[in-house]
């Protein structure tokens, strides 16, 4: 939905923010996430690697909106979470489809950081391994607020990741403000 202001005019147009080749606020993607998954054996020599995009959820954007200007009370994202869900990621979702809670892939606090997408320190940065004690077939990821429950920043289904014991997976989400 285009925001108009009182002459017709976008919010972008009537606040005189332009992008590359003219494009107006609405047309910027202001929030876009990546995934890094990298799955080693217990030698670790990587057996599995990957870039996927991922989906922002509504709800997560209302958080990020939140975090912003400090008007809400949503805490900072800094959990990241695997399942086995294979229902297509959606901007209403607002937890995994299936969460694991066990094999040591158990919802984790991640080392946050800032990195240079663009311009420095414009992109979140959050980095955890864990060390599966189990067998699993991953097959979805999502950084969270909370250490239970929480609000879904973003969350995306992939083909399969199997690990199992003395494995380990590492995930690196970057979240771009761009």
């Amino acid at each position: 939905m285009k925001h108009q202001s009182g002459d017709g005019a976008s919010l972008g147009e009537s606040l005189g923010i332009t992008h590359k080749r003219g494009a107006v606020l609405e047309d910027i993607k202001v929030l876009a996430g990546v995934i890094y998954l990298i799955a080693r054996d217990k030698d670790g020599n990587i057996k599995d690697e990957r870039k996927i995009h991922n989906l922002i959820t509504s709800a997560g954007k209302a958080g990020a909106a939140s975090r912003l200007n400090g008007s809400g009370a949503e805490a900072a994202f800094t959990y990241l979470a695997v399942g086995i869900g294979t229902t297509a990621a959606a901007v209403e979702n607002t937890a995994l489809e299936s969460e694991i809670v066990d094999s040591g892939l158990e919802r984790a606090a991640a080392t946050c950081t800032r990195v240079q997408t663009t311009v420095a320190d414009d992109t979140a940065q959050l980095d955890k391994t864990w060390t599966v004690t189990g067998s699993k077939a991953v097959t979805e990821c999502g950084i969270l607020n909370a250490a239970a429950d929480g609000v879904l920043l973003g969350r995306q289904v992939f083909t399969v990741v199997n690990v199992i014991s003395g494995d380990s997976l590492q995930i690196i989400y970057k979240v771009a403000c761009s």
